[in-house]
């Protein structure tokens, strides 16, 4: 089979004029989360958006104005990487700026007025921070902290440019986790930093040049010190207190091995860094003994005397229920406290009331991440309700000074919603991006519906259905079988980049998203039934799926399906591939799937497989056998695309070449698509119009006879 390259027409493989395409999709406004100021009048957002002629991204930021919803085009441009409002007035910033005329590979502080935009310098930075928070003292500093590479002999900030580069390129290691999702693990970590801009004449700020590695002196006698924690951390990690005093932070647990366990506690420490931080939720802590898995998301009280937090209890459970705590800080001790204890959700990111007695907390419940309104001291069996609904799903959201949100949300229709809600008030729309950008014009959530069905267990599993432009249901439509990943996470109603499925039915089908056992958001105990069980009840919900639209929707050609799926989707491809259900489609596409369960310790989160298999390799064989898609290769038949990325070092690429020699040997039609440079996702641009264009040829060919493209070259 020819190498085959790539094109830039996508029209020419599409074969018919569509409203929404694969360029304007991944080259359209990509919005941040809203930053509000401290009145609640003003929220700004970054809008990164891609140019197709010249392969470049350029970024602009953008001012809402709250109240009348009117966005315009901030005083400021792209030198400011990021900002927080902190300072003399409601519109005081200090930003960072992510060069260093000075030092190479270092960043620079400035304050500046976002109304009247005229920059101070006031700190050089020797390395390359990010994540900055500050917060203004009484004295009219500024306390800030940042998170940045530390050197593991001494702690102090780590700037790649400025690094003597060793003659060997050998890593040598003594611990078992060697490397994480597209990286291998080095000697520096992450690690949060502390700085002090102290108040000076004339109401000017002054920098002593020094931060202070806020992790030093953590007792570690297996796993060092790291926040924000490597790969997916980021700067919800950690938080400064208002008063700028103390700083909160979460490292994995020192004392456990990384690749075994999920355990991390949350760590408080002076901001000066004058003690060594402490654990309050570690070994020895108040907090509930049998509280012991992942923390996460920790925040602090308008007042600086409370913490709140979330923790699993499983010690090496990723997809265990987080539950929510709140500890009073006094000094570095803390007294924690379980809050709705009993309450069956999984709380990913936690906000304070105005008033310090309220919790607003995002969770996911249905495919949809919402919003939650609760009280501090909520008893056990506290039930909260969420008042964003289901319409879209919660990015991000910031508490005004009348204690509504102003949430920062998406939906399969939309890469971005920004709108203001309370639990008393209706929501206001403020902006929409499907209304803004032409490349979305046209979608609308009348694109994406969903209905329920009675699964292979019995529960009543979720279906989000994704409909085509000029939708005709009295029509009969091809099919996407869609299989999302995970397989703990869910695919609902919401825009993505990487499996746009809105963008997959544009293509002429229907597409159905199924939210099979295993799925979290529909009770933890739906989401534990995977556990040993892989390929069994998630198998039977799909096979269920396929009855039911058979006897139940019109406007879907069964007999014209093809089935589709990356990750725990691509496993379960290469499952259907050798089971009865796999005969029932014209075509599969797999992506960075698991084929062959005996060789999971090739992976680097142990704690991952042995919770789904139910034990180790060596105690519990059978079971890893039992959902072995390898097992049944003598079955494979049905025409497969494989996709698998070399820098997927949690589903190695010798899965997907596995896989596709096999295919090839039984003389089974398929291809092999992959990537030297991208990890599980496919994120750069160019590669994914690549990624695109070759799957949609793939399964058009199979179900709408599209001529299978031979020799793609890359056009300007």
């Amino acid at each position: 089979m020819a190498v085959m390259k790539v094109i830039a027409l996508t029209s020419a493989l599409i074969g018919v004029a569509v409203a929404y395409d694969i360029e304007g999709m991944l080259g359209a406004p990509r919005r941040s989360a809203a930053i509000v100021n401290p009145s609640g009048e003003l929220a700004f957002f970054s809008s990164t958006k891609y140019n197709w002629t010249t392969h470049k991204a350029s970024t602009t930021w953008h001012v809402l104005d709250i109240a009348s919803g009117n966005v315009s085009k901030a005083a400021f441009d792209s030198g400011v990487s990021e900002f927080v409002f902190v300072g003399p007035t409601n519109t005081s910033i200090l930003y960072i700026n992510g060069t260093n005329e000075e030092i190479p590979g270092g960043v620079t502080l400035y304050t500046a007025d976002v109304l009247d935009f005229k920059p101070k310098l006031v700190a050089s930075l020797d390395a390359p921070y990010s994540g900055l928070k500050a917060t203004q003292t009484e004295d009219g500093g500024i306390n800030f902290i940042a998170w940045s590479l530390a050197y593991g002999n001494n702690g102090s900030a780590y700037n790649p440019e400025l690094a003597t580069i060793p003659l060997s390129s050998g890593q040598l290691y003594d611990n078992n986790f060697v490397r994480h999702w597209n990286i291998y693990i080095a000697q520096e970590r992450q690690a949060v930093f502390s700085g002090r801009l102290s108040p000076a004449y004339g109401g000017a700020l002054s920098f002593d040049g020094k931060t202070k590695n806020l992790l030093l002196g953590i007792n570690a006698t297996v796993t060092r010190p790291e926040s924000p924690v490597a790969v997916m951390g980021d700067s919800g990690d950690y938080d400064i207190s208002p008063n700028g005093k103390t700083v909160a932070f979460l490292s994995k647990a020192p004392e456990l091995p990384k690749a075994n366990y999920t355990a991390s506690y949350i760590y408080v420490v002076p901001h000066d860094g004058s003690e060594i931080a402490v654990a309050i939720n570690g070994p020895g802590s108040t907090a509930p003994e049998a509280a012991k898995g992942a923390s996460a998301a920790p925040k602090w009280s308008p007042d600086s005397t409370k913490l709140a937090y979330a923790q699993q209890d499983g010690i090496f459970y990723e997809s265990d229920r987080f539950k929510l705590y709140v500890a009073a800080i006094d000094g570095l001790e803390a007294e924690v406290t379980p809050v709705a204890e009993y309450w069956d959700s999984s709380p990913s990111s936690i906000s304070w009331n105005r008033d310090g007695e309220t919790l607003y907390v995002g969770s996911e419940l249905h495919a949809a991440v919402r919003v939650w309104s609760l009280p501090a001291d909520a008893d056990a069996d506290y039930k909260p309700k969420d008042f964003t609904g289901p319409e879209s799903v919660v990015a991000d959201f910031a508490v005004l000074p009348d204690n509504s949100i102003l949430v920062s949300a998406a939906a399969s229709w939309t890469s971005r919603i920004y709108y203001t809600i309370s639990p008393s008030t209706e929501k206001k729309v403020l902006f929409s991006a499907n209304e803004v950008d032409p490349e979305l014009k046209g979608l609308s959530p009348k694109d994406v519906s969903n209905f329920w069905y009675p699964g292979g267990d019995g529960d009543m599993i979720q279906c989000f259905v994704y409909y085509p432009s000029n939708f005709d249901a009295s029509k009969k439509y091809p099919w996407v079988f869609n299989v999302h990943g995970g397989p703990q996470s869910a695919q609902g109603d919401n825009w993505s980049t990487r499996w746009n499925l809105r963008l997959w039915a544009e293509q002429g089908f229907i597409v159905t998203s199924p939210q099979f056992t295993g799925t979290p958001s529909y009770s933890q105990n739906f989401t534990d039934k995977i556990q040993a069980n892989w390929g069994g009840t998630p198998y039977e919900d799909l096979v269920k799926l396929f009855e039911y639209v058979e006897e139940n929707i019109s406007y879907i050609d069964t007999t014209n399906a093809v089935a589709v799926g990356a990750s725990y989707g691509g496993f379960m491809m290469n499952w259907i591939q050798g089971h009865a259900l796999g005969r029932k489609f014209k075509a599969l596409v797999s992506h960075d799937g698991k084929l062959n369960q005996v060789g999971s310790y090739g992976t680097e989160e142990l704690w991952f497989i042995q919770q789904d298999q139910n034990g180790t390799i060596w105690n519990n064989r059978a079971n890893y056998e039992r959902w072995d898609p390898l097992k049944y290769a003598a079955n494979f038949s049905t025409p497969q695309f494989v996709i698998h990325n070399d820098l997927d070092y949690r589903l190695p690429i010798a899965e997907g070449i596995m896989l596709f020699n096999i295919l090839q040997s039984l003389g089974v039609p398929s291809r092999f698509l992959h990537f030297p440079d991208e990890g599980h996702w496919v994120v750069n641009r160019i590669n994914s119009l690549m990624w695109h264009q070759n799957i949609f040829n793939w399964v058009k060919h199979y179900t709408q006879g599209e001529a299978l493209l031979q020799d793609i070259v890359i056009t300007q």
